[in-house]
């Protein structure tokens, strides 16, 4: 099931499991620093439900029904002409199971539903599992970026798009 996070116990689960995911999956990425300052400057409760309640980002969560915690989580936010797909994560054991294609299967039907012509998205361009599993899913690669996000840290991306059908 995948739930639009609005509560402030939805947006506390939500750090706390970006908090998991972030820590065992970009430190070898990104260093122990850069993940710390990305928690807190992007992840923590207050810029979650700043984004939610000012930024127009909408987030939701993975669950299970059996399992008490939650499985994954996503944020998208609507721009002129694409969903901006800014935040796909899984739990490293959920990987491989088909659920992470499930909610990929969700944002393409949140912007199919919102009449977008696309999803874009930014992906370190270390981070190989990530982009091997956006180009499963049809995207391309579009662009790159350097992106300044303070204290001596950058984003070294990858733009990726996926067109939707009309």
């Amino acid at each position: 099931m995948i739930k639009s996070v609005h509560t402030p116990e939805d947006i506390a689960r939500t750090c706390e499991l970006a908090r998991h995911i972030w820590t065992e999956h970009f430190t070898p990425i990104i260093g122990p620093q850069q993940v710390r300052y990305m928690l807190e400057k992007f992840q923590s409760f207050d810029a979650i439900r700043s984004q939610i309640e000012d930024g127009g980002y909408r987030y939701f969560l993975l669950l299970e029904h059996a399992k008490p915690q939650a499985q994954g989580y996503l944020a998208v936010k609507a721009e002129p002409n694409a969903l901006f797909l800014s935040k796909i994560y899984l739990r490293k054991e959920c990987r491989g199971r088909g659920d992470g294609k499930r909610m990929m299967a969700f944002v393409k039907e949140l912007a199919r539903k919102a009449g977008l012509e696309g999803i874009r998205l930014t992906v370190n361009r270390n981070n190989r599992e990530a982009i091997d599993f956006y180009r499963a899913c049809g995207f391309e690669l579009a662009d790159t970026q350097v992106t300044d996000i303070g204290d001596g840290f950058v984003m070294d991306d990858y733009v990726m798009r996926l067109e939707i059908p009309g």
